[in-house]
């Protein structure tokens, strides 16, 4: 078994990971990203260079992430407490599926990433519990 499943979604290059979990009765452990492996296992191979966390409280959209030419980046969102609502909107002019928008909740229970390329628009409410 791979430390990762990677699930595709209607817009080519955005998908939901989802790593192994080792987990007993003192916790768990998992492996959210390693630059050895770059996620070449699942087929992806991006080169991160930037790591973010944010808080927010419940009910808070965090807002629309437009990227602009030069300031694009690929994002691996998670939620590591609670539950947030995360969707991705196809904005690359001239792609088959521009416009379309995919979401998924991300919990703290279910580990689950969203893998959202450059030229991806992207927005995030947060639904605490």
């Amino acid at each position: 078994m791979g430390k990762f499943k990677r699930t595709d979604t209607s817009i080519e290059g955005v998908c939901i990971i989802e790593p192994t979990v080792f987990g007993d009765n003192r916790g768990y452990f998992m492996e959210t990203y390693s630059k050895k492996k770059d996620f070449e296992e699942i087929g992806l191979n991006y080169d991160f260079v930037q790591d973010n966390q944010s808080k927010s409280k419940k009910g808070v959209l965090r807002g629309l992430h437009f990227q602009k030419e030069n300031t694009q980046e690929t994002k691996l969102v998670r939620c590591i407490k609670g539950e947030v609502f995360d969707v991705a909107v196809d904005l690359r002019p001239g792609s088959e599926t521009y416009g379309k928008w995919e979401g998924v909740i991300l919990t703290e229970e279910n580990k689950k990433m969203f893998m959202i390329p450059r030229r991806i628009c992207t927005w995030i409410f947060s639904i605490i519990r």
